[in-house]
């Protein structure tokens, strides 16, 4: 096959772009690879500057720089900003150091939060990443996944630096098919041909069946609709009924944009956790497994300080056949109740009782 992926597919690909989120671009601005992981290893590879990532973030973006040899630039970032960069944080970030080659990694549907970048915030990123140059690695592979079906990307609005990043192992249900998408602005082609050579000494190519398939994913549809409406509503509906579990055991928690992940704050019930013997965000998951069965992963485990109490809990532990099929009985436009979620996500409830039940016990 092709290094640089099945031309039908990078059509497929640059159709649905083009039309789904406004990105102008062409079959030959596409880079396929066996999962989107692959592609920013091999971009850091190529590219010599510093990552930048805004931190709770996604456990595989700092290793791979480390792997690499790369310099890591963690910025921490807060709830009341949504778990997300300001423009002020990169501003002062580029003025540390002007004309410093970096890639800044924007995840959106974020893992392991939920939360997006509201369209205002996006523009004035933009407008920094201009000013100093910036290379944006814009992770949108919950995009799709998105609870309103409003996904919003930054590539039309900084589209000469930015490189869109997707998949198919999220938004599709294709977890294993090992497909990922980048999409390059054309002043950027060079940094494609790079890591296409790369990739021909690697990988050499995505296997073919996953490519040929890909190609119908991309094409769309309207069944490919109709099954993105209801996984959304069933991940909404569910998302939030945990939100609101974890709220009353006197959590700080932000009900999700997108995506499948609640990342809570558990500092509230510091002392309570504290008179366990419990000081740390990794000893209280550890705790928790211990005690109830129920895994999540702590927050340092995504960038943030051990001594905090955050945690990600991934809420897709159910069987998602039998809920699209059932969610079909329930009209578009009415709410999907806590009684539909115990039959058909039952697990995912049953955790989040286990969860707050032994989080109660500390109050």
């Amino acid at each position: 096959m092709p290094v640089k992926g099945l031309q039908e597919l990078r059509e497929a690909v640059a159709e649905h772009h083009r039309g789904r989120l406004g990105i102008d671009c062409e079959p030959d601005d596409v880079l396929i690879g066996p999962g989107s992981k692959e592609l920013m290893f091999l971009l850091q590879l190529v590219y010599y500057g510093d990552l930048v990532i805004p931190a709770p973030a996604w456990v595989s973006y700092a290793p791979q720089a480390r792997i690499i040899g790369r310099h890591i630039r963690l910025l921490s970032t807060f709830m009341e900003d949504d778990w997300h960069l300001t423009p002020e944080q990169l501003e002062d970030l580029c003025k540390q150091d002007l004309g410093r080659p970096r890639i800044l990694i924007l995840n959106y549907p974020s893992n392991p939060t939920g939360r997006t970048i509201s369209e205002e915030r996006l523009k004035a990123i933009a407008e920094v990443a201009r000013k100093h140059r910036v290379v944006l690695l814009s992770d949108e592979i919950y995009g799709l996944l998105h609870h309103e079906g409003a996904h919003r990307s930054i590539v039309p609005m900084y589209p000469e630096g930015t490189i869109f990043s997707s998949g198919l192992s999220k938004w599709c249900g294709a977890g294993g098919w090992r497909l990922g998408v980048f999409v390059f602005p054309k002043r950027l082609r060079w940094l494609l041909d790079a890591m296409s050579a790369v990739a021909s000494e690697t990988y050499t190519s995505t296997s073919a069946p996953i490519q040929y398939a890909a190609v119908r994913a991309f094409q769309g549809g309207p069944d490919i609709e109709h099954y993105l409406q209801q996984s959304r509503r069933v991940l909404h509906a569910l998302g939030c009924a945990v939100t609101d579990r974890l709220r009353k055991t006197g959590a700080e928690v932000l009900a999700p944009h997108g995506a499948f992940y609640l990342f809570p704050d558990f500092s509230p019930l510091r002392d309570n956790l504290s008179a366990r013997g419990i000081r740390t965000g990794p000893q209280m998951c550890q705790r928790l497994l211990a005690e109830t069965g129920v895994a999540v992963l702590p927050g340092s485990n995504f960038g943030r300080p051990p001594d905090e109490f955050t945690a990600r809990l991934a809420y897709v532990d159910f069987n998602g056949a039998e809920a699209l099929r059932a969610v079909e009985s329930i009209p578009m436009g009415q709410s999907i109740d806590e009684a539909f979620l115990r039959e058909h996500c039952g697990r995912v409830m049953e955790a989040a009782d286990r969860l707050c039940d032994w989080m109660e016990t500390t109050r």
